[in-house]
């Protein structure tokens, strides 16, 4: 199987191409990327027969930041028969590696929403047959999955379950909480979420902590960990919502996040500042190289072009201080469903030589 279809937020097809094709050639797998752009994915097509499965088993899915999911899939289905796509399709699954569920996804445009409704009434349809014909066995370690482009043109696969996305069409769906005072709050709770398992929560984000909010107003991030019960300092020359305030959990300090610095250290730091991506990954590095925090999420905004090449020198340059200054710690970044033209980069320090 040579064909390995990946999701992305529509816009950025040529990002999710460019880090795709880089990370399968460190491991030996030769290809090129097919793409239009705005559609919410893109293709790369192995030269090797079985590119696209050994991408799923060797590559880190976490190791992707622009990918929501993959599949591991056949070339595409067009002029599927309308009539009895059950039949049409049914044949192909067992080309397939044993998959213990289905998911029938659309694209995040615009017209792929309108495919939802569909795409929930066929996948129930088609996963009653396969369960009767003992066609998705539950132990079964992978995940069938048909992404529809319309009603007759899908691409049919699979993805391993313990590495991928564990939501359909590679989203949280959260719900806003009309408590927080923006909406930016979501992004933090998607980005807990995605880099700690819940069962992790009581030991990384847990009552008690002290955390500090750089670029804090007017509160987004904040309300997050005054949520998890934690004791914030909010740092930002603008005002904080006064409900937050109001808590006894959060100290506002009218300050400027580049030039303050703390007299004693955090357990979290979090950032959401509107800057350029350079200026804020130092500003990050210099907290974690200076002990000022043991585990940090931040963002970086991303230039209208070269993102991907952005993307890979921040990394590069934190990676590269972290480990001059004997640092070992945990760094994963993701281009998360509420991220719009940015990037999400959780940091857990994990020793200091």
């Amino acid at each position: 199987m040579n064909h390995l279809l990946l999701y992305c937020r529509p816009g950025f097809e040529k990002e999710c191409a460019a880090e795709i094709r880089e990370l399968c050639e460190q491991q030996g797998i030769y290809g090129y990327c097919k793409l239009e752009e705005n559609t919410g994915y893109a293709l790369f097509i192995s030269h090797q027969p079985d590119g696209a499965s050994l991408a799923v088993e060797q590559l880190d899915f976490h190791d992707l930041v622009f990918t929501r999911q993959w599949i591991a899939c056949l070339p595409i289905l067009d002029e599927v028969d309308t009539n009895d796509r059950i039949a049409s399709l049914i044949g192909y699954v067992t080309e397939l590696p044993e998959c213990n569920e289905l998911w029938v996804e659309p694209s995040d445009t615009t017209e792929g929403r309108e495919m939802q409704r569909f795409c929930n009434s066929f996948g129930s349809a088609f996963s009653q047959t396969l369960r009767k014909q003992g066609m998705l066995p539950r132990k079964a370690a992978n995940r069938l999955h048909i992404f529809a482009l319309s009603g007759s043109r899908f691409y049919i696969g699979f993805a391993p379950v313990a590495n991928s996305a564990p939501w359909p069409m590679g989203i949280m769906r959260l719900k806003f909480p009309h408590q927080a005072p923006s909406r930016s709050t979501l992004k933090l709770e998607e980005a807990w979420h995605w880099f700690i398992p819940q069962k992790q929560w009581h030991q990384f984000i847990s009552s008690g902590k002290r955390a500090v909010d750089l670029g804090a107003a007017p509160g987004g991030w904040t309300w997050q960990l005054v949520n998890q019960n934690m004791f914030v300092t909010a740092i930002d020359n603008g005002p904080m919502a006064e409900s937050l305030m109001e808590t006894g959990q959060v100290t506002h300090l009218t300050e400027d996040a580049f030039t303050y610095q703390p007299y004693k250290s955090f357990d979290w730091m979090v950032c959401d500042i509107v800057d350029k991506p350079t200026r804020v990954i130092r500003l990050m590095t210099r907290w974690l190289v200076e002990g000022w925090c043991r585990e940090t999420v931040f963002n970086l905004k991303l230039p209208m072009k070269q993102r991907y090449p952005e993307v890979k020198g921040c990394l590069e340059y934190l990676h590269n201080e972290l480990n001059a200054a004997g640092l070992k710690a945990r760094v994963a970044a993701k281009h998360l469903y509420h991220d719009r033209e940015e990037i999400t980069v959780h940091v857990r320090v994990l020793d200091r030589n």
